[in-house]
């Protein structure tokens, strides 16, 4: 076949080993298989496939890249990839390259020169793997280096979403190797207490461990050396257990820090106290380029229950627990001990679309002009920050992200007029307190004047009549609008004192003599009509406003 695998990738067409390449009209993807034992997340799926294609991309993908995820190469090319027969082919003819795991020796040699690669890096885990890269000239976007510090990164993130899948999965891992239900039953034959679950820190793998833990009914509780995550615990039906120790554990990038030796004592003694109550134990501790710090002791393990379970999520890196076995599920003391470095990938099909939005996600902001043609823009903090080689140059690390600039400060309130220079005008200030009390002194003498010449009932009514608008003042403007619109409540108070008016009207007085008026009886009335419709009707419009935010 003579056409080049760019057009072919158009065509939908599977291109076999061998075929020529030729110049390319926009910039070819390609998704290798993964070569890691174990691994059997792809790095795209055929949603996201046509996605990149909409962005002016072409896609190749490996054949049976995606079978381990239970994607066909059949569903990859309705999708409007092109399937190529073999690694070295793939290698060859793509300008960025997809994937999961950092590549092999083996994988780099394949690369085309110049070419740019996209995948977990782990730059200070794996410097020759960097010193390989940058002799092929490469430009090297490392997905575990991205600023998670940046609110508009947080699309990108693919350590968080693989993070919550791992966590979602440590549980149910658990709840396998555990004998009896999480949630407790009450039966005909006994009842069933619920399962108690530690989950050592809650990060996002223990906050979707916590999560899916409450959720299958267990009593959960956990610990992490960063107090403020405390109400999230809480919120996802957890309790959180603090340790008698006061230290501040936030770390840089969203991790939480080494602790001091006093902490982690104190830590050690709660850990120990936990592990005789609860049933179930998941440990979550790890900081990148650190061994895994080590909770559980062998002493805590032999302390657990017969048939209890820990559930190693740190095991790839040492582990949390002295007797976990990277990649094994063992029994020690009577304590399963799951140690599986693969649970990410044993939720393939799920973790992999989450990986391949987030990949999409930042293929959006490499191609915001959609004509398949990435700029790495090194001014764009999120790119630097992801960027560890930039053709054969080693970028990382990044230096911090920009900080945001402060807002601008408020413009101070106008300042009182300046007192003006003596003889001419008035001071402000002291010409409002004169001006205060030459309006009491007119007001007093004006009362005195009506007081001196008005008959005596009038005086009566008149104080009444103030102290009427004074506590009606203060009756209406000082109901809370805990039910209505601050206006609403203003309306119905007022209402309130009209009906009160005039139900005083419409009743006899007890001992009166008299009888009112039948035109003041009619007024009132209707006054009293009038203002239920307006009561119960401010109360009808609430109703329906509230239901409009139920679901």
């Amino acid at each position: 076949m003579q056409a080049d695998i760019a057009t072919a990738a158009r065509s939908g067409q599977t291109v076999e080993s061998g075929s020529p390449e030729s110049a390319r009209l926009a910039q070819c993807i390609g998704v290798p298989c993964e070569v890691f034992p174990g691994e059997k997340r792809v790095a795209t799926v055929p949603d996201v496939v046509a996605k990149l294609i909409k962005l002016g991309f072409t896609v190749v993908v490996q054949s049976g890249a995606g079978a381990a995820a239970n994607v066909s190469d059949a569903e990859y090319q309705k999708a409007g990839a092109t399937i190529v027969a073999d690694a070295t082919q793939l290698w060859a003819s793509s300008d960025i390259v997809f994937k999961v795991r950092p590549p092999t020796a083996d994988e780099v040699a394949l690369m085309r020169e110049g070419g740019t690669l996209i995948s977990f890096i782990w730059p200070a885990q794996n410097p020759e793997l960097m010193q390989l890269l940058t002799a092929k000239k490469a430009t090297v976007l490392a997905i575990d280096a991205l600023p998670r510090t940046l609110s508009r990164a947080q699309k990108m993130d693919a350590l968080t979403s693989q993070a919550g899948v791992a966590g979602y999965r440590a549980v149910i891992e658990a709840a396998n190797a555990f004998g009896r239900f999480f949630n407790g039953q009450i039966t005909a034959a006994g009842k069933v207490p619920p399962a108690k679950v530690f989950i050592a820190g809650a990060g996002v793998a223990g906050l979707a461990a916590i999560g899916t833990a409450a959720g299958l009914g267990a009593i959960v509780r956990a610990n992490d050396t960063r107090a403020e995550v405390a109400d999230q615990v809480v919120s996802l039906g957890g309790e959180f257990v603090k340790v008698d120790y006061e230290e501040e554990g936030s770390g840089g990038g969203g991790y939480a820090k080494v602790m001091s030796e006093g902490f982690q004592q104190a830590q050690r003694e709660m850990y120990a106290k936990q592990a005789k109550e609860v049933d179930i134990i998941i440990t979550t501790a790890l900081i990148p380029g650190k061994p895994a710090p080590k909770l559980i002791t062998a002493e805590m393990v032999r302390s657990m229950k017969p048939g209890s379970v820990i559930v190693d999520m740190a095991a790839e890196q040492g582990g949390n627990c002295e007797l976990t076995e990277p990649g094994q599920s063992v029994v020690k003391h009577g304590v399963t001990i799951v140690g599986f470095t693969d649970l990410v990938s044993r939720l393939a099909m799920q973790s992999s679309t989450l990986y391949a939005t987030n990949l999409f996600r930042l293929s959006e902001e490499l191609c915001k002009t959609k004509d398949g043609v990435i700029n790495v823009n090194m001014e764009d903090d999120a790119i630097r920050g992801l960027t560890v080689t930039k053709d054969g140059a080693i970028t990382w690390p990044a230096p911090a992200p920009k900080q945001a600039p402060a807002p601008a400060a408020a413009k101070p309130a106008a300042a009182p007029a300046a007192k003006k220079a003596h003889g001419h005008g008035e001071a402000s200030a002291p010409m409002a307190g004169n001006k205060l009390a030459i309006l009491f002194g007119v007001a007093a003498a004006l009362f005195w004047l009506i007081g001196a010449n008005a008959p005596k009932e009038f005086m009566s009514h008149f104080t009444v009549f103030v102290l009427a608008c004074f506590v009606g003042y203060m009756v209406v403007w000082n109901v809370k609008p805990a039910l209505h619109t601050p206006l609403m409540s203003v309306t119905n108070a007022i209402s309130s004192i009209i009906a009160i008016g005039a139900l005083v009207q419409i009743s006899p007085i007890t001992g009166a003599t008299d009888r009112p008026d039948s035109l003041i009886t009619w007024v009132a009335a209707a006054g009293i009509v009038l203002t239920a419709i307006n009561m119960f009707g401010g109360f009808a419009v609430t109703q329906r406003m509230l239901a409009m935010f139920r679901k």
